[in-house]
């Protein structure tokens, strides 16, 4: 255990650090989570006359569960792998890239854990304001039927948060690919403006996954992206339950090991054909 946990030392320490660096920039994380609420009437209000103009008999979810995953999806925006670390893409194009080859510890984890407290340091504050303002104050002020439910259940609940955990690190892995794309092009703009719509859409940001057609349905639930956000929304309204909660939680797992080798193989070979640029 003491062995193990002197290996886990640097890669616990990047996190922190990157975690308590990005928790400074309050202004950003304000400003983040106004836009999000704007988005998030705007996407609300839509909802809200497509249910009211269209027979949803049958609908996979009500009304008031689109609201709450409308919310929810704009709470956890900052999960979303549409971008690759800001700090991995600057240490590509100065080349500072050179000394993580150089540490004495294992270059994959060092990045997953450097973005693992990015992505986390984002997503806490705007999530925790935005329940604030979805689950609280719109319900104080007469909008009940805009706002933030609560859990289907203690059972969805627990779900709901063990998803969040697995989906934090998938997201991780994801942008893992992101960051090591980065580097073996020498630049990051062009696989960010690739990543980000097809990230939207299969994630279920844009539109509930369970709101597209039935045809689509397995093939939506399996691919990687719906691990991010839809998963996590299906434990948290009960639409998973019981054994289907397991087969969530399986899939995110399932994708996370996937991706992680992936991408520990990516960033071998990338890093030993990598021509550093800068100085």
């Amino acid at each position: 255990m003491t062995k193990l946990r002197e290996l886990a030392r640097p890669y616990v320490a990047a996190f922190a650090s990157r975690f308590l660096q990005m928790l400074q920039y309050r202004t950003a994380a304000l400003a983040g989570f106004a836009t999000q609420c704007w988005w998030g009437g705007i996407k609300v209000m839509v909802l809200a006359a497509f249910y009211g103009g269209a027979s949803m008999a049958g609908a996979p979810m009500s009304l008031a569960q689109a609201v709450s995953y409308t919310w929810l999806a704009q709470g956890l925006l900052a999960l979303l792998p549409w971008l690759g670390d800001p700090e991995v893409a600057l240490a590509v194009r100065t080349g500072a890239v050179a000394y993580d080859r150089l540490r004495p510890v294992d270059a994959y984890a060092l990045w997953f854990a450097r973005s693992a407290g990015w992505i986390a340091a984002r997503v806490l504050p705007r999530v925790a304001l935005m329940a604030a303002f979805a689950a609280i104050a719109l319900p104080l002020a007469g909008l009940g039927d805009w706002a933030w439910q609560p859990p289907a259940s203690a059972a969805a609940a627990v779900a709901f948060l063990a998803s969040a955990v697995l989906a934090l690190l998938l997201s991780a892995s994801l942008v893992m690919l992101l960051n090591i794309a980065a580097a073996a092009a020498l630049n990051e703009r062009g696989i960010n403006a690739l990543a980000a719509p097809v990230v939207i859409v299969f994630s279920g940001n844009l539109l509930p996954l369970a709101l597209l057609p039935d045809a689509w349905q397995t093939a939506l639930l399996l691919q990687p992206f719906a691990g991010v956000i839809d998963i996590p929304a299906r434990l948290y309204f009960g639409l998973m339950g019981g054994a289907q909660a397991l087969v969530g939680l399986g899939l995110q797992c399932f994708w996370l090991v996937a991706l992680v080798a992936l991408g520990h193989r990516a960033m071998d070979r990338t890093m030993r054909k990598l021509e550093v640029q800068g100085g």
